[in-house]
C-alpha cells in the first residue's frame, strides 16, 4: 500500500454530468465540489436522484463526466487512474459470486484474476468476520453475510479509499450492524470509507464527515458533529392538556410536531427563529399551561437532511452507460 501524500481521499471540482431526458438535457451532477478527507468515514448522502451514483461512476472512471475535475489522493482522474486504481476498491452494485463455490473459493477465484496474493483471503476474510464462514457455500449465506463477503472482495488489494453506494441496502438490523462495525473498523486501520446511504440513523452512528447533496450540488459538507452543533434542535415539552396546549401553539403560529408519546417537539417560535426553551416555558405558563416535561433536543442528521434537501425532486438517477465492475477491477482493485 502506498502512502497517502495529499490530505484529501478524494476531490471534485464543478464536476457536470447531463442526461438527455425526452431530448431535454437534465444536469444529474451540477458544478459538484466534493471533499473527502483521507481517513474516517465519510457519508455521501442525497434524496434519491440526487446524483450519488453517478458521482461514483464518474470517479471509478465508469462514466465520463462532461465538465469538471476529480482527484484521488492528489492524483487527477481518469486521465491517471492507472496510477491510482489499486488504491481504490468499490461495491457500486451487487458483485457476482458463484453460488455454488465457498467463500473462500469465491475470493482464490478473485484474487487469481485482479493479480492478488492468494494469502489475502484468508486476512480479508478475518477483517470482515466471515472466516469462521469461509468453508459455507455462497448460496447459504445471508444477505448481510453476501454484503461482507463483497467488502471482502474491495479488500483484496490492501486499497486505500473505500467506496460502498448504499451498503446496507435490503439488510436486517444484524446485517446493518455487522457492516457498519466492518466499516468503522477499516477507518480505525486507516483507511477511507465513502459510504453513500440514505439510512441517515446508521451514517449518523457510523460516519466522521458528511457532504449532502441535493439536485447534483453540494448543499452541506463538514464533520457531522459541526453541521449537527449548527442545526439546533427543538424543545420536547410535556403538559396535563396536549390539545389546549397544541391550539394555543396552533394559533400564536409556532411551528410544532406531535411525538407518538403524547409529546409536543417545537422548533420555531412564533416569529420564524429557533425556539428558546425558556421563553417557551414562560409563554406557556402565562397562559395556564405549565410543563412536566421540558427538555432540549438535539438535532440529528436526518432532520438536518430533510431541511437542506426539502423540495428536491425524488426519482431515479440515469442508468449506467456502461456495465458494473467487478468487485477487483477498476470498480474495486
Amino acid at each position: 500500500m502506498s502512502e497517502t501524500t495529499s490530505p484529501w481521499a478524494l476531490r471534485t471540482t464543478g464536476l457536470v454530468k447531463t442526461y438527455r431526458r425526452l431530448r431535454v438535457p437534465t444536469p444529474a451532477v451540477d458544478r459538484l465540489d466534493l471533499n473527502v478527507p483521507a481517513g474516517g468515514v465519510h457519508g455521501f448522502l442525497g434524496p434519491n436522484g440526487s446524483g450519488k451514483t453517478t458521482t461514483i461512476r464518474m470517479v471509478l472512471g465508469l462514466i465520463r463526466a462532461d465538465a469538471g475535475q476529480i482527484e484521488v489522493f492528489g492524483t487527477q482522474v481518469p486521465q491517471r487512474l492507472p496510477e491510482v486504481v489499486d488504491r481504490v476498491g468499490a461495491i457500486v452494485e451487487q458483485p457476482k459470486f458463484f453460488p455454488q463455490f465457498t467463500a473462500r473459493r469465491n475470493l482464490e477465484l478473485l484474487a487469481t484474476g485482479i493479480g492478488a496474493p492468494r494469502q489475502r483471503v484468508a486476512a480479508v476474510l478475518e477483517e470482515v468476520g466471515l472466516a469462521q464462514r469461509a468453508r459455507d457455500v455462497y448460496k447459504a449465506y445471508s444477505l448481510g453475510m453476501k454484503q461482507r463477503l463483497a467488502i471482502a472482495a474491495t479488500l483484496l488489494k490492501d486499497p486505500d479509499l473505500l467506496i460502498f453506494d448504499e451498503p446496507t441496502n435490503g439488510l436486517d438490523p444484524a446485517g446493518i450492524h455487522a457492516v457498519r462495525q466492518t466499516m468503522r473498523h477499516l477507518a480505525q486501520q486507516g483507511k477511507t470509507v465513502l459510504v453513500s446511504s440514505h439510512v441517515l440513523a446508521e451514517v449518523q452512528q457510523v460516519a466522521d464527515t458528511v457532504s449532502i447533496i441535493g439536485r447534483g450540488r453540494l448543499l452541506a459538507e463538514g464533520r457531522v458533529s459541526d453541521i449537527l452543533a449548527t442545526a439546533g434542535g427543538g424543545v420536547r415539552v410535556r403538559v396535563a392538556d396536549p390539545e389546549s396546549a397544541a391550539r394555543l401553539l396552533d394559533e400564536s403560529r409556532f411551528g410544532f410536531t406531535r411525538t407518538g408519546d403524547g409529546a409536543l417537539s417545537v422548533a420555531t417560535a412564533a416569529d420564524g427563529t429557533p425556539v428558546d426553551a425558556a421563553d417557551l416555558n414562560r409563554f406557556l405558563a402565562e397562559r395556564g399551561i405549565f410543563a412536566a416535561e421540558l427538555v432540549r433536543e438535539q438535532a440529528n442528521l436526518e432532520q438536518v437532511f430533510l431541511e437542506l434537501t426539502a423540495g428536491q425532486a425524488l426519482g431515479s438517477e440515469p442508468p449506467p452507460s456502461s456495465p458494473p465492475a467487478p468487485p477487483g477491477s477498476t470498480g474495486g482493485g
